[in-house]
């Protein structure tokens, strides 16, 4: 549904802008408390920080599952934020098109990438 108030400017939709900015500010929070878990796991680890301590950090299921699920937060949080500059900087249809297609491509191959870097452990 799209509604014109007598100006240039076009409404379309509802609370779309609200989704996407709850959107970004939950994927932030969590990859921020994620980010703090895995500092503080290597600060206060015994030993030399190398890949022993990277592998047994991420060695448990659930430590896998959790980081997966960060990485898709974070594929989402960047997907949020490069579309709407895709969206508000670069005008020709076309082009945005394949700006968005070649982000979407980019970050579903970042997230396979990292599964099997989890899974591989």
């Amino acid at each position: 549904m799209s509604v014109n108030y007598g100006s240039k400017r076009t409404v379309v939709g509802a609370h779309y802008g609200i989704r996407d900015w709850l959107v970004q500010r939950v994927t932030a929070v969590l990859i921020v408390l994620f980010t703090v878990v895995v500092l503080a796991q290597l600060v206060f680890s015994q030993g030399p920080i190398g890949y022993d301590l990277w592998a047994g950090i991420f060695a448990a299921q659930w430590m896998k599952f959790v980081t997966f699920g960060v990485i898709i937060a974070l594929a989402w949080h960047v997907w949020i934020g490069v579309r709407d500059i895709w969206m508000d900087y670069v005008k020709p249809v076309g082009l945005r098109l394949a700006l968005q297609v070649f982000t979407i491509v980019w970050l579903v191959g970042c997230a396979g990438w990292g599964f099997q870097v989890l899974w591989r452990l």
